[in-house]
């Protein structure tokens, strides 16, 4: 399982905070401050996923998908712009503001958070699942729910934003078929940019999801090497003595801490 120390969560959430301040201008940077800082306590160590061979399913996983996402939108723009794509009717601030709140939702409502731990130790051995939703909060998918917190701030949003933060995960959300689906031209999304959004999303949430699959590697082998180094000593011709306090440091090297 990936975890970040204090520092680096503290890190993330100060870059968070300095991409507001870079990004945004005016009464709408004030409020966007403000909202951050009625989350600040509970956004800042919140995961990004319940289980964790989702992506960053961690304290602190939360922001860092958020900076992540950020991060490949821009990138994306580029592939599409320099490609010959139309992307000059949307803004850099529309999509940053996008993919930073398309999981807002995620974080809760204004008083509760939406990811709460686990009290199954079935489940979190068997399966990963270490966050549970939270059954007392009102049924609302995360981009509804984030729209509606930016509501209860005061914070106004463009359609393009809008349309952006709701699209996000493409066809992983049913209800985006009828805007993703369609035969019709003028049906058809007017800008690119919840197509640019999505694919930053699969993109971050893809190698988020690789990250743990080396860390889980690394785990493995380390223990498999603490087995071995086990059976070495159980094996070894020592008097009763010290194969006991061999086999006790050993043991405790392998499972002390855990």
């Amino acid at each position: 399982m990936i975890e970040f120390t204090p520092e680096q969560i503290q890190d993330n959430w100060n870059e968070l905070i300095k991409l507001i301040e870079d990004t945004f201008e005016g009464e709408r940077k004030e409020k966007l401050l403000e909202m951050y800082k009625h989350f600040e306590d509970r956004m800042c160590v919140a995961p990004a996923s319940g289980q964790e061979h989702f992506h960053l399913c961690t304290p602190g996983g939360y922001v860092k998908h958020i900076l992540n996402i950020v991060h490949y939108s821009k990138e994306f723009h580029k592939i599409w712009k320099d490609n010959g794509a139309i992307v000059d009717n949307y803004t850099e601030e529309e999509l940053v503001f996008a993919a930073m709140h398309h999981d807002l939702g995620k974080v809760g409502d204004l008083n509760d958070d939406h990811y709460i731990p686990n009290d199954s130790d079935w489940h979190i051995k068997n399966q990963g699942k270490y966050y549970v939703n939270n059954p007392e909060l009102q049924f609302m998918t995360p981009p509804d729910r984030g729209i509606w917190i930016l509501n209860q701030f005061g914070i106004k949003i463009t359609m393009n934003e809008m349309i952006g933060i709701k699209l996000t995960d493409g066809m992983y959300d049913e209800a985006n078929i009828q805007y993703l689906k369609a035969y019709a031209p003028e049906k058809k999304l007017k800008t690119n940019m919840p197509h640019v959004l999505h694919q930053a999303d699969m993109t971050t949430t893809r190698i988020e999801y690789e990250d743990w699959v080396r860390d889980n590697t690394k785990e493995e082998i380390k223990v498999q090497g603490q087995v071995e180094n086990i059976k070495k000593a159980v094996t070894m011709e020592e008097t009763s003595e010290q194969l006991t306090q061999k086999s006790k440091d050993l043991f405790d090297e392998l499972f002390g801490d855990k």
